[in-house]
């Protein structure tokens, strides 16, 4: 349970980091720079909830242990996202006006839903040995607009805000994952049929 928690928590540092550069920088150099926080999800094998979702049933995740890494994520997103707001006010403006975009919406989960496309996506593509997948992905769905909930909630947290899109956001991005997960599966090889004597 303590590392399940630690990875869980050292997970949503990496994608604050990313999400740091994204509001500092803004277009096009952070959602490039932003592809780093994945990077090192992946290659340390931290507990990401968008990036464990996809694989839930792939993977025989505990659903105790999946609700528990997107508890962690949440908090410790958002407590991160404080943190960086007392580091550097020169992020709240842009943090701000990106969570006042935010609402609670059926385009805005089916944004949430095409992130967690392409985050089974990425995943999927590293763990058959490229990161390409993380490299070309997440500035994808960053200049797409899609939404990913992890990167939200830290927004709010640099904002000193809350926005019920969050739950939009959740839901989309374990829809995405797991309807791109059950698409990509590999099917099965049919069992030989007995020849009769």
């Amino acid at each position: 349970m303590i590392d399940l928690i630690k990875k869980s928590i050292a997970a949503s540092l990496l994608i604050a980091l990313g999400n740091f550069a994204l509001l500092k920088l803004g277009n096009p150099i952070g959602p490039i720079i932003f592809a780093f926080g994945l990077l090192g999800v992946c290659y340390l094998g931290l507990n990401l909830f968008t990036g464990k979702c996809g694989f839930f049933i792939e993977n025989k995740l505990k659903l105790t242990d999946l609700l528990i890494i997107l508890a962690v994520n949440l908090a410790a997103g958002y407590l991160i996202g404080l943190l960086f707001r007392i580091a550097d006010p020169s992020i709240i403006e842009a943090a701000t006006n990106k969570v006042a975009t935010w609402d609670f919406s059926l385009a805005f989960f089916v944004k949430s839903f095409l992130c967690g496309v392409i985050m089974y996506l990425a995943v999927k593509m590293y763990k058959l040995g490229t990161p390409l997948g993380i490299i070309f992905g997440i500035p994808l769905f960053i200049f797409c607009g899609f939404q990913h909930c992890i990167a939200n909630v830290i927004t709010m947290g640099v904002a000193a805000g809350f926005s019920w899109s969050l739950i939009l956001a959740i839901l989309g991005n374990f829809a995405g994952s797991l309807v791109t997960s059950f698409l990509t599966a590999e099917l099965k090889p049919a069992k030989a049929k007995k020849k009769s004597a």
